[in-house]
């Protein structure tokens, strides 16, 4: 007989988790913290999408499997909710910056089959934030960043009309020239995916722990290029220990804004004008200084 899905946070805590219940407290529309029976408090999320919690919670499991950056553990998901545990959040520090710097990039060392290769288990239709990600896999990272990072969400965003088709003509040119503009060749890296300020907090134990990934194989320095959009604490000490650990390769500076061309295209088909002015405006620079 079929199991109905969850149907609160509750529910698919004591489900997932086998403990009895004993309070709820709702941070958002899909999101609660869920205490249980033996002190624990554990995090209970509904996916937005179809799949899109056993998509983060395939890719929660990819990132631990590395042993690197810490991750909340998972205890279990379905089509409609994720459980895992709680991090219990303490201050942003500049050894913790540095330690994480180190982390990331072993995590990022731990690899993927290709670029655009799902968690094992993942699906291939995925989620960025709110936004409809597809995995799609190939060899070669220029062009497989342009036809399944970029050019899906400026079509998407040219259709909603927040992107003039005569300004997406400065995109595209960039991913035409994305061969000599993306530096040296690199093996896919094992990627977060939205590592931006918000899916990072700093733990109560002194260590960086990362939510909400979606991840897949990428280039290294996407991630980098998403932590450095919207800011991080510490994001000096944070390259410092990157850099020490695995240097990336010259010229990785100029090349951030190529990176950020992905999360910017995805934030204005979601939130509108100004992250598509700022893709415009990143995408204008790579191109002068190329």
């Amino acid at each position: 007989m079929a199991v109905s899905p969850p149907t609160s946070p509750s529910v698919a805590a004591a489900r997932f988790t086998g403990r009895t219940v004993t309070g709820e407290r709702r941070l958002s529309g899909s999101l609660a913290e869920v205490t249980l029976d033996d002190g624990r408090t554990v995090m209970a999320k509904r996916g937005d999408g179809t799949g899109a919690a056993r998509a983060e919670a395939a890719g929660l499991r990819w990132l631990a499997e590395a042993g690197t950056v810490r991750v909340p553990a998972v205890h279990g998901d379905d089509e409609h909710w994720l459980v895992t545990d709680r991090v219990a959040q303490g201050r942003a520090g500049a050894g913790a910056a540095a330690r994480f710097g180190r982390d990331l990039a072993a995590l990022h060392a731990a690899g993927a089959p290709a670029f655009g290769a799902p968690p094992p288990g993942g699906p291939a239709e995925a989620f960025i934030g709110l936004a409809p990600m597809r995995n799609v896999t190939g060899d070669d990272w220029p062009r497989w960043y342009a036809e399944h990072r970029v050019l899906p969400y400026l079509r998407d965003a040219v259709d909603a009309g927040t992107v003039r088709p005569d300004e997406a003509a400065d995109v595209e040119r960039v991913c035409e020239r994305l061969p000599e503009l993306a530096g040296p060749a690199e093996p896919p890296a094992r990627l977060h995916g939205d590592l931006w300020n918000g899916n990072v907090l700093w733990g109560a134990d002194g260590h960086v722990h990362l939510i909400d990934p979606a991840a897949h194989g990428g280039h290294r320095e996407t991630d980098l290029a998403m932590l450095s959009l919207f800011g991080c604490p510490h994001l000096d000490r944070v390259l410092a220990g990157y850099q020490e650990a695995a240097p990336l390769a010259d010229g990785w500076a100029g090349r951030v804004g190529v990176h950020q061309l992905f999360p910017l295209l995805v934030h204005a088909v979601l939130f509108g004008r100004g992250y598509a002015e700022q893709a415009l405006a990143v995408a204008r620079r790579a191109l002068s200084a190329g």
